[in-house]
């Protein structure tokens, strides 16, 4: 092909006038023009306005570059122009194309068979036993092959030699479809990361699938039934597909042009289950009719063509669904929001072949013959391209490029619905070898592109019937093309793949990113054993870059990526394949060659005028280094014959090309004219590895945070993982020492002896500039080797400590660090001189000599070594001393001051490593007050706006910046004090408060003047975990109690009222602190609080904790503290919630006990909800009492309640009555009467309620109990019963009466009787009689108690004496009353 041609020697300014100098003539015929024209400019052009944009402009007297940070720029170049490939627009442009190359040689095909996997013996075994049909296929993303065989799916590894089949039977029906599907977001755990849809005629169910690793290592699939399945009976589903982004499953069937939707979530809603069928296209009655319609209608009219689809794609990068239908008709389909799909578009292959006439100038039939048709779809994602969307494939073998726009040429996507959809490229199948050959042009090879005189299309055969007949086809990123065939001589038996991909080395020849480009694909047939079923992509889709631009460049990521393989599933096996490198060709090229009269040196040639010098250069530099592979035997392994190596690097060195110096450039001033010199192909190629192995990490940073830390993982982690980093300093470590072999060859590196060849000062000037290249170019390499070490080193140690011994800002630039920056810059450098210092500082902690460390600090990194660590290195000097002086003495004493003094002075940079050594040698010496003062010191100069309090008080989140910036330096420092009161602690545990002199011994002073320190402090947050520290490491929260710093009772109270389990020990403590110092009002006023909280606390702990607060609230006090109105209200409202509470500790033991619940669970979930938080009183009666019908707790709470309706007070002790009667004989069994056990209840219940007039209504219950006497049973309670249990209770009988004789006069039933009423009567004389006796024991003034009384007495006997209805032995009773009370009258 033709070279593009260089660009002409820019213009220079010069002072005063303007130059035109012309590039000479014969640079525009050069081949192999290289990349760094444009780097050849900026080198020569300094001028202000063609400086980089993201680069200061610098003055001649600015700093000099370093040649390592050229060779940098080099790089930056070589990653930017390599990011400047065409997109797939630029070369499929409008019109039409058909170059292609088969190449004969095997060294030059794009594509390289692999190893051919067979079925395994068990599923063979299976597949002689198939009743219907089988069909299979191969699950790239796990790894696994898969059959279906009737009703089963069996998946297993097919790289392994004797796989675990795993195998899902459960089937109800023949399996007709399968697809591997991602999963919704969210709906599943995090291990499911794929879903396998399985379709039988009349459902379509979901599983789950993990990968995992079984007992002997390998790599396996784990299936999970998800109980997700829908009913799809009369579809006959043959078209699945699935969003990647959104996970949802459309499908459809083989009788109408019905989409359907596969509809599942998490959890049911309100009107839908957990999985529903969805029609996108009509509604359900209506795709039930279609069918039947038109079964009817073929009876009366021909059948026409049914519109069912062939084939449905998901765009997800445009949010567009894309349909085939069997007749060739493509629409488009929009996905608007998460459940919705709107039709679009629909346009016939007729139409668009019409709107598309202006392509082709004639009439074809691979176009527009009669049998023509769409075999399938691909999509073109946006990623890819900006102005394409979709590739049709006929039958024909021709490929329809197709644009889809909105307007005004606007791209279209789910939000801007497409109103275009048009043919934009077509590309003709490629010319039948066996055809007549087209008359090829003088100089034409094998990878020459073809010449076009007249024209894109003037090479194009739009008759070639070299690809009749393809069934199926199959597209993959960046432009694979696989298409299946049956041999047309001999169908049966020949199938074959025709796998094409485009020659993007000669594409990226292009400069331009606008500029057409040349459209050559390698195309190559791979022969297929049996029927194909699928063409599958193995290996990840590719992408170069995230957007058009640079997308498929396929040699930039040649050394960092895995090469595409590829999967042909046929009956037979699996065939895998794999896309060769460029590298890979060039290998092959150097080990076979070709036959011709050139041989290997007419390859080399050709790959020049092909691909470039530059290009060459690299190619051949990456064989040489190892980076070719090849086929060995079943194996893909790194080319390490010699004779390949060799000639590769003859290559490099012989075809490497010159350095090129212009001497009519006109130079600026102050600049040597080495730094014009345009470098040599052989550089360029050096630059073009070295940017393609570091792509990946070059502006990657060097520290990230840890995307899963886990429990007590790192927070941070390597940019690039250190097997990366390892494997790339390995690749370099290759080529430097391949270049340093061969230095002697390589012009530019051989060292002065190179010059004595030079025939020109213009000859040595373009030698000098090209060892200077050269020499920027290892320095780099060794730099970026350097780098590498230093990061291993770095993650060596952990990243945490390191981080956390740098200042603020310091740590901001380390997390944002880059390994470019890193390798070359002047800051990337001082970064890391400053990580250097904290790894040795860290180091220095362990136990290194201070003034070894210091020494080696101003060894290594002097320019860090600022004043504060002078004033470090001094105090250390001092503690040092006082050593060696003795530290209990004065002069020891004096020195241990004067070093506190000294570190307080620094307190403000000290670092946490020289904190922590002056806080050891302190304790070492038993100077205990002095270290924690110290320890306070720093950590209020590092925090002197006291954040780490604020962010305490505003809740203390680990996403508050504070937490990093203000309180982790001080809680270093507090840390440091706890281990010094552990120390203290432990040395003055045992000894003796005064010594035999009778003076208070040296250990409890050095004790007092520490605790004097911590206990006075105001430092509320060394306060707050200070006492944390007492509490939760510790274990000795009672410390508080003996601390008179007011601040214990703000850091108790806000502890307490987290509410969780734990703020019950903090809460304890406060009412605890409060009682002593005899502050009872606010001990009870926690107490309560604590009863009543949302904690878990045991009912019975409740009562007890109100038991406590209703005695500290009745203590009298001895302070000053609130009202006594205050003191009575807590009072009373303690006394109340106790109440409630002893009442609902009964109802719990009456649940523990109770038989009645047989489901244990429902029992626990009982018990539970009332062994916990005191209930309301309304709860506890509708929720528990009543439904249980305990009625005797009923009734408790109505007395709590003050609950005082008669109707419902009278229903419950009636109720209580009849069922403490009938169930007597199963509480007590025979030893009981059910009398005896009412009336024992009755007076239970009357002593606890008190006989309170509105629970214990004495005119209602007394005629319930009497009636109960009186009614049909075996034995009878004694006539006085009902009265004696009223009396035993204390109630008066001047009570009693007045109900009786309401009784008796009233003439209700049951008292209406004859018989009746002389039992009322008697009873009647029986309470005179007992009232009369207890007022003749009592010795009261008036019989009775009062005139009143005895009055209200004579009268009622009186009225009985006189009533003739009772009978003589009534009257003559009330009569003997009356007697009785006449004569103690008298």
């Amino acid at each position: 092909m033709a070279s593009a041609a260089p660009p002409a020697t820019p213009q220079r300014p010069v002072p005063g006038n303007f130059i035109n100098t012309p590039a000479p003539q014969q640079q525009q015929k050069r081949p192999g023009q290289t990349i760094f024209g444009p780097q050849a400019e900026s080198l020569r052009e300094r001028t202000a306005p063609l400086q980089s944009a993201n680069l200061p402009a610098q003055s001649p007297s600015s700093t000099k570059e370093t040649q390592a940070q050229k060779a940098a720029k080099s790089i930056d170049l070589t990653l930017q122009w390599e990011e400047q490939f065409p997109q797939l627009e630029n070369y499929v442009t409008q019109g039409i194309s058909g170059e292609y190359e088969q190449p004969k040689n095997q060294a030059l095909q794009p594509f390289q068979e692999q190893k051919t996997y067979e079925i395994p013996q068990r599923v063979l075994a299976q597949m002689n036993h198939v009743q219907l049909a089988f069909f299979m296929g191969i699950f790239a993303p796990l790894g696994h092959a898969w059959i279906a065989l009737d009703n089963c799916l069996y998946l297993w590894d097919y790289t392994a030699t004797n796989p675990d089949i795993i195998g899902y039977e459960d089937a109800s029906q023949p399996i007709t479809a399968i697809r591997l599907v991602p999963p919704k977001p969210g709906v599943f755990v995090e291990d499911i990361k794929h879903m396998i849809v399985v379709c039988t005629q009349h459902e379509m169910l979901l599983l789950g699938t993990a990968k995992s690793v079984n007992a002997n290592g390998a790599p396996t699939v784990n299936l999970y039934d998800t109980k997700m399945k829908i009913n799809i009976s009369g579809i006959n589903v043959t078209n699945i597909v699935a969003s990647k982004k959104t996970g949802r499953i459309f499908f459809s069937g083989d009788h109408s042009d019905d989409i359907y939707e596969f509809h599942y979530q998490q959890e049911e809603g309100w009107f839908s289950g957990k999985c529903q069928r969805i029609n996108h296209t009509s509604g359900s009655i209506g795709s039930q009719l279609t069918s039947r319609i038109t079964a009817v209608g073929s009876y009366f009219a021909p059948a026409s063509p049914l519109k069912s689809f062939k084939q449905m794609v998901i765009d997800d990068s445009r949010n567009l669904l894309w349909t085939l239908s069997k007749t060739s008709e493509i629409r488009v389909w929009h996905i608007n929001d998460p459940n919705s799909l709107t039709p679009g578009l629909m346009r016939p292959l007729a139409s668009l072949l019409q709107n598309a006439g202006g392509l082709f100038q004639s009439r074809t039939d691979l176009l527009t013959g009669r049998d023509v048709h769409l075999v399938s779809l691909s999509v073109l994602s946006a990623l890819e391209t900006s102005k394409l969307a979709l590739m049709a494939s006929t039958n024909t073998g021709c490929r329809l490029y197709l644009s889809v726009t909105r307007g005004y040429g606007y791209q279209a996507d789910a939000q801007n619905p497409p109103s275009s959809i048009q043919i934009l490229h077509i590309r003709f199948p490629a010319r039948d070898p066996n055809a007549p050959a087209i008359p090829a042009q003088s100089g034409q090879t094998a990878l020459a592109p073809y010449q076009q005189p007249s024209g894109p299309s003037s090479h194009v055969d739009s008759t070639s019937t070299y690809l009749l007949g393809i069934e199926t086809a199959s597209r993959f990123p960046p432009g694979y093309w696989m298409a299946y065939q049956r041999d047309p001589n001999n169908p049966i038996r020949n199938r074959r793949v025709f796998c094409v991909a485009t020659d993007t080395g000669r594409l990226k020849m292009q400069r331009d990113v606008n500029q057409t480009s040349p459209f050559t694909e390698h195309g190559q047939w791979i022969a297929v054993a049996d029927e194909l079923y699928e063409i599958a992509e193995l290996t990840d889709p590719f992408g170069a870059t995230n957007q058009p631009v640079g997308f498929g460049n396929e040699l930039a990521v040649q050394f960092d990526e895995k090469s595409p393989e590829f999967a042909i599933v046929t009956a037979s096996g699996i065939q895998t394949i794999r896309r060769r490198r460029l590298v890979d060709m060039f290998a092959s090229l150097m080990k076979y060659g070709s036959k011709d009269d050139e041989g290997t040196e007419g390859d080399i040639k050709r790959f020049i005028r092909t691909y470039g010098r530059g290009e060459t250069a690299a190619t051949a530099l990456a064989v040489a280094c190892g980076q070719g592979v090849d086929m060995d035997g079943l194996r893909i392994a790194t080319v390490s014959d010699p004779e390949v190596l060799e000639k590769a690097r003859k290559v490099f060195i012989d075809h490497g090309g010159s350095p090129e110096y212009n001497a009519n450039a006109v130079m600026a001033d102050n600049r040597a004219p080495e730094e014009d010199v345009k470098p040599s192909p052989r550089y360029e190629g050096i630059s073009i590895f070295v940017a393609r192995l570091a792509r990946s990490v070059w502006r990657s940073k060097i520290i990230v945070d840890n995307p899963k830390p886990g429990f007590n993982g790192p927070r941070f982690v390597p940019g690039v993982k250190l097997d990366k980093l390892k494997e790339l300093q390995r690749y370099l470590t290759s080529l430097l020492g391949f270049l340093d072999r061969n230095r002697s060859f390589i012009d530019g590196m051989s060292g002065p002896s190179t010059l004595s060849r030079v025939k020109t000062r213009q000859e040595e000037i373009a030698l000098r500039g090209e060892h200077s290249y050269m020499h920027g170019m290892l320095k780099l390499i060794e730099s970026i080797n350097e780098g590498i070490s230093f990061v291993v080193v770095l993650f060596d140690e952990r990243i945490e400590d390191i981080l956390a011994l740098l200042h603020e800002e310091s740590r901001r630039r380390a997390l944002a660090l880059t390994f470019q920056a890193l390798f070359v810059s002047p800051e990337g450098r001082d970064l890391a001189k400053e990580l250097v210092k904290a790894i040795v500082n860290r180091n220095i902690s362990n136990g290194s000599n201070v003034d070894t460390v210091a020494e080696a600090l101003r060894r290594r990194c002097g320019s860090f070594c600022s004043a504060d660590d002078v004033v470090i290195f001094k105090a250390q000097e001092a503690i040092k001393r006082a050593t060696e002086t003795g530290t209990q003495s004065d002069g020891g004493r004096a020195l241990l001051n004067e070093s506190q003094r000294l570190f307080q002075k620094c307190a403000a940079s000290l670092s946490d490593e020289y904190l922590k050594r002056a806080v050891e040698d302190y304790v070492s010496a038993a100077f205990y007050a002095g270290a924690i003062q110290l320890c306070l010191t720093v950590a209020n100069e590092k925090d002197k706006a006291k954040r780490a309090w604020a962010w305490m008080k505003d809740g203390a989140l680990d996403s508050d910046p504070r937490r990093n910036s203000a309180y982790e330096p001080r809680r270093r420092a507090y840390e440091l004090i706890f281990a010094v009161i552990t120390h203290l602690d432990a040395a003055t545990a045992n000894a003796p408060e005064l010594e035999e002199d009778g003076k208070r011994s040296l250990a409890q002073k050095r004790r007092t003047e520490a605790y004097d320190i911590i206990n006075n402090s105001d430092d509320y947050a060394f306060l707050t975990d200070l006492y944390d520290f007492y509490i939760t490491i510790q274990s000795q929260p009672d410390r508080l109690l003996a601390i008179t710093n007011p601040f214990v009772v703000e850091y108790l109270r806000k502890k307490s009222s987290e509410h969780s389990n734990g703020s019950r020990l903090y809460a304890d403590l406060l009412w605890r602190y409060f009682s002593h110092y005899n502050d009872y009002l606010q001990a009870a006023t926690v107490q309560l609080d604590l009863a009543r909280c949302d904690i878990d606390i045991a009912l019975d702990e409740r009562i007890e904790y109100l038991s406590l607060a209703r005695a500290n609230a009745s203590t009298r006090q001895t302070i000053i503290t609130d009202s006594r109105q205050s003191k009575q209200r807590l009072l009373r409202e303690v006394s109340d919630l106790l109440d409630i509470a002893e009442v609902q500790q009964e109802l719990l033991e009456r649940l523990r006990a109770e038989t009645r619940i047989q489901d244990p669970e429902r029992k626990q979930q009982l018990v539970d909800a009332l062994n916990g938080h005191i209930l309301p009183v309304e709860r506890l009666f509708m929720d528990y009492a009543e439904a249980a019908k305990y009625h005797d707790i009923c009734i408790l709470l109505y007395k709590v309640a003050d609950h005082r309706n008669p109707g419902d007070i009278k229903a419950s002790w009636m109720q209580l009555i009849r069922d403490t009667s009938a169930e007597t004989i199963a509480v007590h069994g025979k030893k009981v009467k059910p009398w005896e056990a009412v009336g024992m209840t009755v007076h239970s219940l009357g002593r606890r309620l008190g006989t309170s007039p509105s629970t214990f209504p004495v005119n209602t219950l007394l005629p319930l109990l009497e009636e109960y006497a009186i009614e049909p049973r075996q034995e009878h309670p004694p006539d006085t019963w009902a009265i004696d249990i009223m009396l035993d209770l204390e109630i008066p009988a001047e009570t009693l009466l007045p109900v009786v004789e309401t009784m008796y006069y009233s003439n209700a039933h049951p008292w209406n009787s004859g018989s009746k009423k002389r039992k009322l009567a008697e009873k009647m004389v029986y309470v005179v009689q007992r009232w009369y006796e207890e007022s003749e024991r009592s010795g009261e003034r008036v019989l009775f108690g009062s005139e009143e009384n005895l009055s209200l007495v004579m009268d009622c006997l009186n009225s009985l004496a006189r009533d003739h209805t009772l009978g003589q032995e009534g009257r003559e009773g009330a009569l003997r009353m009356m007697g009785s009370i006449r004569d103690v009258l008298r």
